[in-house]
């Protein structure tokens, strides 16, 4: 189960494209977290979380302080996270992840990328119910017993725990996020990168003719300044890089 999260989560990264919109969003996240924490990661848990991920993305340092002390001026305008759900093309469930600081638009460049894609965007717990929203965390495989680590994690909600090819991932519930980062960075173990996922519950297959007309929301979806993360129930049959 939780390999196929994770190859999910590779493509979806490489879908982002430029390094430039990457950084947006984590730019962002650092707004949110800050506005919500204040900006020392050393009390704020989030800010420490969304630090990390820059690091994975190999976001200069500079550009990481930058942000959270723009983020720290009280004039900088904070984002409203919302959560938008939906049918693409042939039925696909989607959900839509963004922070804006202008709802209003939001909504209206997401309603025409569904309109104009063949789906429709529907109203909330439309489809939330086909995802369960799990935390995970990326650690440094540093040799650590896979058995005995997710003996010591699962009392703090991890519910997945295996290697890759890049460290070890951890999964838990979304509500277990805070319990688990404090486990692990109590262990000193090394968090390379933490986050969340909505993985469908069920999948449906569909034809690769039929995944072109998806494909196509899902990009005007993801070059959207204002979209974080972008969530579906697609089974991708096809081979290579490309999601």
């Amino acid at each position: 189960m939780g390999r196929a999260f994770e190859f999910r989560k590779e493509r979806k990264m490489k879908r982002w494209g430029k390094m430039a919109r990457v950084f947006t969003r984590i730019g962002k996240d650092i707004v949110i977290a800050v506005k919500e924490g204040g900006p020392d990661p050393d009390t704020n848990s989030k800010l420490r979380a969304v630090i990390q991920n820059a690091k994975a993305a190999n976001m200069p340092k500079d550009n990481v302080e930058r942000a959270i002390k723009k983020a720290s001026d009280k004039d900088t305008t904070g984002y409203k996270e919302v959560t938008f759900e939906g049918y693409g093309p042939h039925g696909i469930a989607v959900m839509v992840e963004t922070a804006t600081d202008n709802n209003q638009r939001t909504v209206a460049n997401v309603r025409s990328y569904f309109n104009k894609c063949d789906g429709n965007l529907a109203t909330t717990g439309s489809v939330g119910f086909m995802f369960d929203h799990l935390s995970f965390f990326k650690i440094a495989d540093s040799g650590q017993d896979l058995e005995e680590l997710e003996f010591e994690l699962i009392d703090h909600g991890a519910e997945d725990v295996f290697k890759d090819d890049e460290g070890i991932m951890i999964y838990g519930s979304f509500e277990s996020f805070g319990s688990l980062q404090k486990a692990m960075e109590d262990m000193d173990s090394e968090i390379l990168s933490s986050g969340f996922e909505r993985i469908p519950t069920t999948m449906k297959e569909i034809s690769e003719e039929q995944m072109k007309d998806i494909d196509k929301l899902l990009g005007k979806l993801e070059e959207d300044d204002d979209v974080m993360n972008v969530f579906h129930n697609m089974t991708d049959n096809r081979t290579g890089d490309e999601e």
